[in-house]
């Protein structure tokens, strides 16, 4: 198995739950972090040597180190020949991985159908030629993959199931000891250290603007461990540190609690939705990265909860509109008494999301992975 970055690992982790229930002697190994290996998956290399930010100009200051861990681990699985590969996500570093192993007659899956129908469509070309199996997170997917004479399974999105749809705020302020009465805000740069170098600043300058403007305001701040000190450390220059709490991961916690969250486009959009919370999307990157996946960008929503929704159901504020005063603004709307009406509106949108997407996920892909092993 391979999984890049945070995302990865915890969608491999749910996977390696279902896939131990069916073969508890399962031994799996090849690319993972914490949560994988805490099913018992033996990393040869941590996620985190695949996290990059952007289109293509930061993937080409690590390419040389990413190319060595790919070529090392083919020749390591064409050698010892398992069962089947899994690649998680991370479609750059996988397909071209999957399509040399199945080239050699090894059994290949892929777990999250990349978003062709959103941006980059060529793509599906590689994923006809790398994946026996594709698992997808939504259920429009499948049918979009026949028709092009890939193999799919609709499996739901493990998170839909993780996340529980009447969350306990109550629950989530007491285990972070906050004041039941006061507006609290998550703030989520991302989980990758370059995203952290473009979007926290502007995040947390956001920040400082409403905590002026609201003085009872109550804000926290997840860090994934590889990046805590980076965020200790401009929280300190900024002034923040007494006024921010900052979190040793707690993203789901995090969540629960607050009453909005000033967020990363990613992964952790869709979680938040799933936790039934407003937000206001926000992204920053490289501006080469940017006006090239600008150009293949085929929806005019980025964030995940306005793609499935196909509407602009939270504002998005991207590149030089993501700027410290246009963020505080829109959070700003969502913490008002007048706001509500949309923020009921919006968490019916969220439930009839969450939905959508649930279903036993770790049964559903051991299952199909099984089918596939066995053809």
């Amino acid at each position: 198995m391979v999984a890049g970055e945070t995302s990865g690992d915890l969608l491999s982790g749910l996977l390696l739950d279902g896939l131990l229930r069916r073969w508890p002697d399962l031994q799996a190994y090849g690319i993972g972090g914490a949560m994988m290996q805490r099913r018992g998956f033996h990393a040869l290399y941590s996620s985190e040597r695949l996290a990059v930010h952007g289109y293509s100009f930061e993937v080409l200051l690590k390419l040389r180190d990413i190319l060595k861990i790919r070529s090392a681990l083919r020749s390591q699985l064409l050698q010892e020949r398992p069962a089947v590969f899994v690649g998680v996500d991370a479609p750059d570093f996988n397909l071209g991985l999957e399509r040399d192993l199945r080239a050699q007659g090894i059994k290949t899956v892929h777990f999250v159908c990349p978003s062709i129908w959103a941006w980059r469509p060529e793509r599906i070309h590689k994923i006809r030629a790398a994946a026996d199996h594709v698992l997808c997170l939504f259920p429009f997917e499948p049918a979009l993959l026949a028709a092009q004479g890939i193999a799919a399974t609709f499996v739901g999105h493990p998170l839909a199931q993780v996340i529980p749809e009447q969350p306990d705020k109550q629950a989530a302020r007491q285990a972070l000891g906050l004041a039941m009465d006061a507006p609290v805000l998550a703030v989520l740069p991302g989980s990758r250290r370059a995203e952290v170098q473009y979007i926290a600043r502007p995040f947390l300058q956001a920040t400082a603007l409403l905590l002026q403007r609201l003085p009872q305001l109550q804000v926290l701040l997840p860090a994934v461990p590889a990046l805590y000190d980076q965020l200790q450390a401009l929280l300190s220059e900024l002034g923040l540190s007494d006024r921010v709490q900052l979190l040793p991961g707690q993203s789901h916690t995090a969540l629960a609690a607050c009453d909005c969250t000033l967020i990363a486009s990613g992964t952790a959009t869709l979680e938040a939705a799933l936790f039934k919370r407003p937000m206001v999307i926000g992204y920053h990157m490289h501006p080469i990265s940017w006006r090239l996946m600008r150009r293949k960008q085929l929806q005019p929503w980025v964030g995940l909860p306005n793609i499935l929704c196909q509407d602009f159901v939270v504002p998005e504020l991207l590149q030089d509109r993501a700027t410290p005063a246009a963020l505080a603004d829109a959070v700003q709307q969502w913490l008002t008494p007048e706001a509500a009406p949309q923020v009921a509106a919006v968490q019916d949108r969220f439930a009839a999301l969450h939905q959508s997407l649930l279903r036993d996920t770790s049964t559903l892909a051991a299952q199909a992975i099984e089918t596939l092993i066995y053809a």
